[in-house]
């Protein structure tokens, strides 16, 4: 018995209406549901990626089908790294330049796989790395 792959990912945000604006026109994920003040939920390849608002999601309970979802959130900087077709790379590079978005770092990893790090309007760390890390992607 194993687990297979992470299906969803979750990142936090106060701001859903900065966030939306930039995940789904600079980064152009698809928006899949939307509950405002509560939560952003993005197709990313086949998982998912899921923006809460923590002040909703520690502190007020939710019910599906009369069972609670446990209270969960976080504050501060949480990370994800995105997988990209090497032959992508620099083409979302020059996407984060020309949308003003801040390359806070770029790293070459052992390996040579290339990789750039910059923040959303939450302060969460993002990646943008060459797909082949850990030798996983398909």
């Amino acid at each position: 018995m194993e687990l297979k792959k992470v299906l969803e990912t979750c990142l936090y945000a106060k701001n859903l209406d900065d966030s939306e604006h930039f995940y789904s026109d600079i980064l152009e994920l698809k928006l899949i549901r939307k509950e405002e003040g509560r939560h952003l939920f993005y197709r990313c390849g086949d998982s998912m990626l899921l923006i809460f608002n923590p002040a909703h999601t520690t502190e007020e309970q939710t019910y599906v089908n009369d069972r609670p979802v446990p209270l969960h959130g976080a504050f501060g900087s949480v990370h994800v790294a995105f997988a990209v077709d090497r032959n992508e790379f620099k083409d979302w590079k020059s996407r984060l330049e020309r949308k003003n978005i801040n390359v806070e770092s770029s790293v070459k990893w052992p390996g040579g796989l290339k990789s750039i790090y910059f923040r959303d309007p939450a302060g969460n760390s993002l990646e943008i790395i060459e797909s082949g890390m850990w030798n996983i992607e398909e």
